[in-house]
């Protein structure tokens, strides 16, 4: 009976299934194949988002256990969709600019402004986060205003990020400090797919 059903689904997926993908979420742009079903955007996302209004007006599929605030700020290429994993908080009030091919994991918070140390009613000079293509950011991470990440970065789970971080680096944890080390370039070219 599931191979049944499983067989209807994905006979459906790339017609009916990703027409109401399309209609629904019109920023969602990701890879016809090799990504996720159609019918399994719907059915992780679509009720809690659009019905329910958990960021209903975010035009892309974002987890009910996760905020995205000014998301009408937000600047975003192709194969990325923030706040589509669990508990991911994005505050983009200051600008926030992110590259193709960007995954967020879990838990992770991208806050582009802050309060002035001296009156907390104001918002302090820093603002705004440029996210570069390529870009792997692993859970529980912190990335903080006023910061650029380039191209082809990987960001180790639970890093706080105050700096601009260079292009073709691997960010991890070192006790007191992060550490920044040189990586290849990145193989991928996401551009080149047949996008839904």
């Amino acid at each position: 009976m599931k191979k049944i059903l499983k067989s209807i689904l994905i006979f459906f997926d790339d017609s009916l299934f990703r027409l109401i993908v399309k209609l629904c979420y019109p920023a969602y742009k990701r890879q016809k194949k090799g990504y996720v079903y159609n019918f399994k955007v719907i059915q992780k996302y679509f009720f809690m988002q659009k019905i329910i209004g958990f960021n209903r007006s975010v035009p892309w599929p974002v987890d009910f256990r996760s905020q995205i605030l000014g998301y009408e700020h937000i600047k975003k290429g192709i194969m990325c969709d923030p706040g589509d994993n669990i508990g991911v908080y994005i505050n983009a009030y200051g600008g926030l600019i992110i590259g193709n091919n960007v995954n967020i994991g879990q838990n992770t918070i991208i806050t582009t402004t802050n309060h002035n140390i001296y009156d907390h009613r104001k918002i302090a000079d820093k603002k705004g986060i440029v996210i570069g293509n390529n870009v792997w950011i692993g859970a529980n991470c912190a990335i903080l205003a006023g910061v650029t990440i380039g191209n082809n970065v990987t960001i180790g789970a639970g890093c706080t990020i105050r700096q601009n971080i260079p292009s073709n680096s691997i960010v991890v944890h070192n006790l007191d400090s992060l550490l920044i080390k040189e990586k290849k370039p990145y193989e991928w070219d996401c551009k080149k797919e047949e996008l839904l």
